[in-house]
This record gives C-alpha cells, structure tokens and sequence, in this order.
C-alpha cells in the first residue's frame, strides 16, 4: 500500500513537471524575437502576413520585435482611446502597404522597420489635433504622413548605413515637425494645439506629489506611444517584458532617469506627473543597455548616461521649439542615441552591428559564442 502511494506521488509529480516544462516551452515560444513564426506564415494568406508585418512595426516604436507584444500594444492603445488605436491601426497599414507597393526590401518590410514611424506619425497627430477625437478629415493626412515616411525611410538607410547606423524615428519626427508647420494652430481642416516653452506657463504653485512622480515614471515608458494613462501604459511595459526583461529593466531606469532629470531643471509637475519628462530618457536607455551595445556594466552605466543626455536634451528642445508653437517629440533620444553609437574607444567594442540586433538576451549569448569562437579560432592559429 505504502510503495503503491509513493509511485502515484512521483506519477504526479512527473506530470507536473512535464506540465511546468511545457508552460516554459509554450512561454519562451512567445519571447524574444519569435523567428519561428516567420517560417509559418510564408505560405499563407498576404493578409495574415500583413497582419503580422503591422503588429512587429508597432513594437519596433519601443526597440522590440514581436508581434505578439505588438497585439499587446495595441490593445493598450484601443483601451486608453478607441481613436488613438484606429490611427494607430491606419498608420501602421498605410506605411506597411506603401512599402510593400514600391518594393522595398521584403526582409525590411517583414520585420516591421516600415511599419513604426507611421505609426508614431499618426499618433502624434490625433494627439496634437484641437478638433477632437472622430474627426474623420484627418484620416487623409494620417494615411499621407504615414506613407511619407516610408520613403524618408528608404532615403536615410542608403545615407546612414554607410556609418552603420539606424534611420530610426527620424522619418517620424520630420514628417510630424513639417505637418504642423504647414496646418498651424488656427487650419480650417486640421486645426492643432501648439505647443508651449515650459517659461511661458505659470510656475510651480503646488508642492511635489512623491506618488504622482512615482506614476509618472511608469507612465514615462506609455507616452513613447503618446498614451498618459497608468493601466494601458502597465500593458505596453508587460509586452517590452514579454519581449525582453532586460529592456523592460532598462525601460523603466530610463524614464526614472529622465523623471530626476526634469526635476533637478524644476520643469512643471505636470510634466513629471504624466511621464513627458520620462519617455526620451526611456528611449535613450533602452538604445544602449543591451540592444545596440551588448551587456555589460559599462554599457550599463553607459546607458544611464545616454537616459540623462537624452533628459537634458529634451528640456533645450523642448523651450527651443516651444517658441515656435512645436514638440520636441522624440528628437532628442533620436539624436542622443545616433551620437552614442558614433564613439569611439572601448565601448566600440561592445557596439552590435545594426542588421544583428537582436533581443538584449540573446546579443549576450550571440557574443559569448563569437568571443567562444575567436579564441578556439587562436588556439588553433598558435599550435
């Protein structure tokens, strides 16, 4: 009886052991840069793959690569505002389709790089219209912006790649800098809220809510997406997760960062609160800290640094363009990044080659294994 018990026992415990393995499996299927699935869906339908193609541009706006965290993302989008997530949806497509209609290059426009500035462009013009979300009139510069960036796009790769550096977001932030110039604040069609320099608002009159401050770091990692509310700005976090913990980490320590940064320049509470001082110095840290640069504690601290640069940056913009009724939007991260990928020294060394970027995780085990292969390569060569 007692050798009866103990053999059900380990039957059980076999079985949920073989159930752990399979949940790991099922998870770890689900992260990363899920190559896999590009595999699966070459046979299928053009729509299918369109689908796929969009939701990896839409987390190619905060350096993942994952349709799956892309969904996530966008469902985050629909939940803070049923608008925001239509744009989101239009611009992502128009920019897709335009890509693949001129031929760009298929492994480009699979891995969603033609995808994320339209989706940025779209965004930031629902954001900035003063004439209300459903305001369907917009939908024409959102489907025109989009595209556009598809051929900036293609312009800047043949000019920066001859540095090995990645286009980025600059398409976006042009194309959003030159629709507001043209339509101004008082357009009959596309009228928009222009923006202020923090010196011509009202000073601090409350004193700091440590709460709100804490918020307005998470909600730091939401605004990269134009989103200023908590629940949806979790989600996109928890897809960045998803994707990589180790960028997630970064993630949040860079809007942290960039949070210290606009308070020791007392820009407003509201700023600190909704997580506009945050989302450069987000972006500058997840850049460096194992995407573009391998990890390691220089590049750690190195990445902390890019996060204050791209803070500090964002506040010149930010009163720079202010006079003029523009955003900063993300110049500043663009720019901070773009600097940091052009030094030289030590930390060249741990720079990752821009067509080998891949999930912070797996740039560390890919380098283990090239430096693996360099020294048995010496070895060889010395005997």
């Amino acid at each position: 009886m007692w050798m009866d018990t103990k053999t059900e026992e380990e039957a059980a415990s076999r079985s949920r052991a073989r159930l752990s393995r399979r949940g790991l499996n099922s998870l770890l299927l689900c992260a990363g840069d899920m190559e896999h699935l590009d595999k699966c869906m070459q046979d299928k339908l053009f729509v299918l793959q369109l689908a796929v193609w969009g939701l990896r541009g839409v987390s190619r706006v905060i350096y993942v690569n994952n349709p799956l965290s892309g969904a996530l993302i966008l469902a985050a989008l629909y939940w803070a505002s049923p608008w925001q997530g239509l744009l989101a949806v239009l611009g992502v497509l128009a920019s897709t389709l335009t890509a693949v209609i001129i031929g760009q290059d298929s492994a480009e426009v699979s891995g969603g790089l033609h995808g994320f500035n339209g989706i940025l462009v779209s965004l930031l013009m629902g954001v900035f219209s003063s004439a209300g979300d459903w305001y369907w009139w917009l939908l024409l510069p959102v489907c025109l912006g989009s595209a556009t960036c598809v051929f900036l796009f293609s312009g800047l790769s043949s000019v920066m790649g001859r540095w090995d550096l990645p286009v980025a977001v600059f398409p976006f932030n042009i194309i959003i800098v030159l629709y507001l110039l043209c339509t101004g604040p008082g357009n009959p069609y596309f009228p928009h809220h222009p923006a202020v320099p923090a010196w011509a608002l009202e000073p601090n009159g409350t004193k700091l809510i440590a709460v709100e401050v804490m918020r307005g770091v998470v909600l730091g990692v939401g605004q990269i997406f134009a989103c200023g509310a908590l629940g949806p700005s979790l989600l996109i976090l928890g897809a960045v997760l998803l994707y990589s913990p180790l960028l997630a980490v970064h993630a949040v320590l860079g809007s942290a960062v960039g949070t210290l940064a606009g308070l020791s320049m007392a820009v407003r509470h509201d700023s600190l609160y909704s997580g506009l001082s945050g989302f450069n110095g987000a972006l500058g840290c997840m850049a460096v800290g194992g995407l573009f640069f391998t990890f390691s504690w220089r590049t750690h601290l190195f990445a902390i640094a890019s996060a204050f640069l791209s803070a500090y940056a964002d506040i010149a913009l930010s009163n720079l363009l202010g006079t003029v009724g523009l955003p900063a939007c993300s110049w500043a991260a663009t720019l901070t990044t773009t600097l940091m990928l052009l030094l030289t020294g030590s930390l060249a060394a741990y720079r990752i080659p821009t067509g080998q970027v891949m999930a912070p995780e797996l740039n560390l085990c890919s380098r283990s294994q090239w430096e693996a292969g360099n020294a048995e390569e010496r070895e060889s060569t010395d005997v």
